[in-house]
């Protein structure tokens, strides 16, 4: 289980516009750890993520910018977790490899 305060954050393009937030490079590095050799497509690992009793499964993937990773929030999951763009929040991941989780 990893735990994570960050500030939730905007990527707009004339595509439209998603919502993330960053995993610093220092817990990368665990993340990295744990999935050695499970890691999907563009390097994402699968997750269950938890923003106080809202939880759902998705992908994070990695940022080769800060050496971290980012996790998408799609509208449902901030609706219901009551953020929005620029809300600090806490989010617990567990990795799941396969069936089961980490």
């Amino acid at each position: 289980m990893i735990s994570v305060t960050a500030a939730v954050w905007l990527w707009a393009s004339d595509k439209g516009n998603w919502h993330f937030l960053t995993i610093p490079p220092e817990q990368a590095v665990e993340i990295r750890a744990e999935t050695l050799g499970t890691r999907r497509g563009f390097g994402s690992v699968r997750v269950l993520a938890r923003i106080g009793d809202v939880e759902w499964r998705t992908s994070i993937f990695p940022q080769s910018q800060s050496g971290g990773y980012i996790l998408p929030l799609k509208a449902e999951v901030r609706r219901r977790a009551g953020i929005a763009s620029g809300y600090e929040v806490t989010v617990v991941l567990d990795i799941i490899d396969g069936n089961w989780i980490k």
